[in-house]
């Protein structure tokens, strides 16, 4: 069955942005928190141009590689200018699921009816890959529903001290079982397993 997994990068104080994102600014004030992408001698061999540690290579390849769709939220749609027909992965079309009206181009799909839906159709179209959830909103509803298979953080050691928080308001402890622990000169990756 197809998993559902989030990674993203964090900063060590929980943020996914510094301050003032935007619409063209997704990143916020800063945006240190993805140099890890370019800041290595190795090139990815899923994304083009990124260039990584040889320590973080491999886990980030393996990664990127299981990615059938990605599922993101319209706060992070909005902010990462995708309007246009992008999408956060070099082979994986985007769910968007959002309330509000969005026009979605090529390669892209709107949900509008809730989390456990853009789930649903995400896994429909992930094929024998998985899905994988970005933005700080849309992870933690798949969270709170119960959808999530895997947490992975490629934390970053920096205190950014405002911007978007990564995780929202949950109704309860979410237990996670650590699975891996790779540490770069830039990062640290962290996979842990949904505890059920």
């Amino acid at each position: 069955m197809t998993g559902v997994f989030v990674a993203h990068a964090v900063s060590v104080d929980g943020f996914i942005t510094g301050r003032g994102p935007s619409h063209g600014n997704g990143l916020g004030d800063g945006g240190v928190l993805f140099d890890w992408y370019f800041g290595g001698d190795t090139p990815s061999r899923v994304f083009e141009g990124f260039r990584l540690s040889a320590e973080s290579v491999d886990f980030f390849d393996a990664v990127a590689g299981r990615v059938g769709i990605s599922l993101a939220g319209r706060n992070t749609f909005d902010d990462s200018g995708w309007e246009g027909g992008g999408t956060p992965h070099p082979a994986a079309e985007l769910v968007v699921l959002s309330h509000r009206p969005a026009l979605a181009a090529d390669r892209q799909h709107l949900v509008s009816t809730g989390i456990e839906d853009a789930v649903a159709v995400a896994r429909e179209l992930a094929g024998d890959k998985d899905v994988a959830l970005m933005g700080g909103g849309a992870t933690t509803a798949a969270l709170a529903a119960g959808l999530v298979d895997e947490v992975i953080l490629h934390q970053v050691p920096v205190l950014l001290g405002a911007g978007r928080r990564f995780f929202q308001e949950l109704p309860g402890h979410i237990r996670l079982r650590p699975v891996e622990v790779v540490a770069a000169p830039d990062v640290t990756h962290l996979r842990y397993a949904v505890v059920r």
